[in-house]
């Protein structure tokens, strides 16, 4: 059976399987330690639970395991099959091991939902500066593969015709660092990205902020005039882009770069580069925990 201690004597191993080294992985997990007992108590007193406290099955694994096998499941993207056999439970044990540790984790780790509340409470220069490094952010959104659906009306909304792929689409705002400031719940892959921009408005962002975005916001500025918005320019219909246009379109696509970074980073986490095998239901939860990872990295560093 697989556990921390073994693994942890193959550091470039470990930080393959779950993205983190030791030390990264020690710091969240003390937290987590201190937090889980309080969300422990709170699901076995719940209203519906119908058995007392301390009845029912205990928990097989330590709560370290069982913190490496959720990790181990999002870096790696490895079936509960595989898992079983790793740390020696069953099925239904691995699904509902790391379905336990998911919201307790997401409290740990520095989450979009988490620093969007901080870009809505700014209140000093210093704070502004701290979440917004040379006053600028960057927009773009990510696409991810689905399993064909069934229905066929899914199937039509889900379909992307940039992927020719059935697809769900999330969208992100990043710092000059690369730290996810906000995230947007996932919307169906037929959206265009300015749509799912529309739907939802633009993300808290105060107005001296600079916001870099691809074309695909084409009218974002006509839209939003009270936006600091710097979009590409667009090559005119059978003309071509002056020298002056093409430098700045090379400036912001360097600036913009440190979004794509990001995204990258995201996707190691398989959960988030591969197909998404689980309901999406819980797409949400697991995007936020994966960019919360991230945060994390950057942010330690």
């Amino acid at each position: 059976m697989l556990t921390y201690e073994k693994l942890s004597r193959k550091p470039g191993m470990f930080h393959t399987f779950t993205g983190l080294n030791t030390e990264e992985f020690d710091k969240i997990y003390k937290q987590l330690e201190q937090r889980y007992p309080w969300y422990e108590k709170k699901r076995l007193t719940q209203k519906k639970r119908k058995r007392a406290i301390g009845a029912g099955r205990p928990f097989k694994l330590p709560l370290k395991e069982r913190m490496l096998m959720l990790l181990m499941y999002y870096r790696l993207y490895i079936t509960y099959s595989l898992l079983e056999y790793v740390f020696d439970l069953n099925q239904s044990n691995v699904c509902r091991d790391i379905a336990l540790v998911e919201p307790v984790l997401k409290t740990c780790i520095p989450i979009p939902e988490k620093m969007t509340k901080k870009t809505q409470k700014i209140g000093t220069i210093e704070e502004l500066l701290e979440l917004f490094p040379e006053m600028k952010a960057f927009i773009d959104a990510t696409e991810q593969e689905i399993p064909r659906p069934k229905n066929k009306r899914r199937r039509k909304n889900y379909y992307s015709g940039k992927k020719k792929k059935h697809t769900v689409k999330t969208q992100i705002m990043v710092n000059k660092k690369g730290v996810i400031l906000h995230k947007t719940k996932h919307r169906n892959g037929k959206k265009h990205d300015y749509d799912m921009f529309k739907k939802k408005g633009p993300p808290p962002i105060p107005p001296e902020v600079e916001t870099g975005v691809d074309l695909g916001y084409l009218g974002i500025e006509k839209d939003y005039p009270d936006m600091k918005v710097k979009i590409p320019i667009k090559k005119p219909k059978g003309k071509k882009l002056t020298k002056k246009q093409k430098r700045q379109n090379k400036k912001l696509r360097k600036e913009r770069v440190v979004v794509e970074h990001t995204i990258s980073r995201m996707k190691k986490f398989r959960i988030m580069g591969e197909e998404f095998r689980n309901k999406l239901t819980r797409y949400d939860r697991m995007t936020s925990i994966v960019c919360g990872l991230v945060n994390f990295n950057v942010i330690d560093h």
